[in-house]
């Protein structure tokens, strides 16, 4: 299977990477681009190319969830830069094989699970995942989850190093936007059963602030409920109740009388699931770091990142740094220029002939 391959992380990730897998062999290796995020030769993102190294990966998570109230879930390296990597619950499930005359053992590697749980909670939150979307090592389970990590928690969203679009004076701005995201939105889901979040001690864990504490909890569509009776638990996504003896996740940020099926704890803007239960909390939900940061900041379509100065190009709802409002083949500039918009990428006259 052709997705299997960029689970190995080994692709280079500068110079001439591994071929597109979305171009089936029309590209011959990744070209980086000096500003955008796709490879200058066939102009598709470096995911369709291979993802980076599950070392870098946690490198990433250690890094956003440093300076936190999670850090710790992260550890320092020994011998390395003082940063900090993600100390990433991996968990090893081995079953009796007795088919055969001599039992033997399958032994299956989680390359990811809920921290803090026995075993066996953690294989009941497990069954509770859609099968296609459980981290199993070798599968595509495993594959989907670390492209969930490349989208929804790009490095460029917090390292003002990884951006290119930054004028002088930014780099500042951008350190106060991601230490406030840190400090009033960032969260990491909780797995317990129903009832057990925060150790059972609701009364004690903080609310989210932008919920009135006199207020009955909302609906998903905003009409005001009672709280559930003692021992009734719904879900916050589906409003299905939640059986006693089944895990569920658990906000802090959203308080700890609010629970959701493991499946039914995604990104309100995407629908996608929170990758290792990353979660940033705004207006009584739950986002993907990636929407999290949009619904704040424009994000530039010509190189991803986020837009930090007042003077920006806007098209049908899509904005470009002023220097990125760019030809995307060509690179011509094009403020002032007549111009298509096609696939949210900005072509000139001529270069927008040339495909017809």
């Amino acid at each position: 299977c052709p997705a299997l391959l960029q689970m190995s992380g080994s692709q280079p990730q500068v110079g001439r990477g591994g071929p597109c897998l979305r171009c089936r062999g029309l590209c011959t290796g990744f070209e980086p681009h000096s500003w955008r995020k796709i490879c200058k030769s066939c102009k598709c993102s470096q995911e369709e190319h291979g993802l980076s190294s599950e070392l870098d990966d946690d490198r990433k998570i250690g890094r956003l969830l440093s300076d936190s109230k999670y850090s710790s879930l992260t550890a320092r390296l020994k011998g390395g830069d003082g940063a900090r990597i993600y100390k990433r619950n991996r968990m090893i499930v081995t079953n009796p094989n007795i088919s055969g005359k001599d039992p033997t053992f399958d032994t299956i590697t989680y390359e990811w699970a809920p921290p803090g749980l026995t075993q066996k909670l953690a294989m009941q939150y497990m069954e509770l995942v859609p099968k296609e979307l459980q981290p199993v090592a070798g599968t595509e389970g495993a594959f989907h989850r670390r492209r969930r990590l490349a989208r929804q928690l790009p490095l460029h969203d917090q390292d003002p190093a990884q951006c290119r679009g930054l004028a002088e004076g930014e780099q500042h701005l951008m350190e106060q936007f991601v230490k406030k995201y840190k400090a009033e939105a960032l969260g990491v889901g909780e797995v317990a059963l129903p009832g057990q979040g925060g150790g059972g001690k609701e009364e004690e864990k903080p609310q989210d602030k932008s919920v009135d504490p006199g207020r009955a909890p909302e609906s998903a569509n905003g009409a005001l409920e009672s709280a559930p009776a003692a021992g009734h638990y719904c879900c916050e996504t589906c409003q299905q109740p939640v059986p006693g003896d089944c895990p569920v996740v658990y906000a802090d940020r959203a308080g700890y009388s609010r629970q959701w099926h493991p499946a039914c704890f995604v990104c309100c803007r995407c629908a996608e699931p929170l990758v290792d239960l990353i979660y940033f909390w705004k207006s009584g939900a739950a986002w993907c770091g990636r929407h999290y940061c949009e619904s704040l900041r424009p994000r530039c379509a010509g190189c991803d990142e986020i837009i930090f100065s007042e003077d920006y190009q806007q098209v049908e709802g899509l904005a470009w740094h002023n220097k990125h409002f760019a030809c995307l083949e060509c690179e011509t500039l094009l403020t002032g220029k007549p111009f298509a918009l096609a696939n949210a990428s900005l072509l000139c006259t001529t270069c927008s002939q040339s495909r017809v």
